[in-house]
């Protein structure tokens, strides 16, 4: 994570009760070699009031990247954006461009973001996940 929050040009928001989210987070930090994103549980104290555009709701529903001028990409925009703006990624940007990439990774990641909890319950609660 970076270091200084101030320096940080965006913020990715995410379900810090999620074991899957959190391992994804853990390799964001690894890959942010230039500290460009500050990474933040959407039930860190003050993001309601820090990000007020970004219903709780929307919180627990998928990630969350609020970049320069609070712009803010939801879901698979939001792992798409992440892809653009971290250079060890920035090669698989193009994917994006191909005819249907965005809808099936928009239905691919929502997917995920539903059955997030049970993909991961062998982590957490000792049963096989299936």
């Amino acid at each position: 994570m970076p270091e200084d929050r101030a320096e940080a040009a965006y913020t990715v928001l995410y379900d810090g009760e999620c074991p899957l989210c959190t391992r994804a987070v853990s390799r964001l930090a690894a890959w942010d070699k230039d500290g460009r994103l500050e990474l933040l549980a959407a039930q860190s104290p003050g993001v309601s009031s820090r990000f007020p555009w970004v219903s709780e709701e929307a919180l627990r529903g998928s990630i969350h990247l609020v970049g320069p001028e609070n712009r803010t990409w939801e879901g698979a925009g939001a792992v798409e954006e992440l892809v653009r703006i971290l250079p060890k990624w920035r090669w698989l940007a193009w994917v994006f461009r191909l005819p249907l990439a965005r809808p099936l990774a928009r239905l691919a990641y929502r997917w995920i973001a539903r059955n997030r909890y049970r993909l991961t319950c062998k982590d957490h609660c000792g049963l096989d996940g299936a």
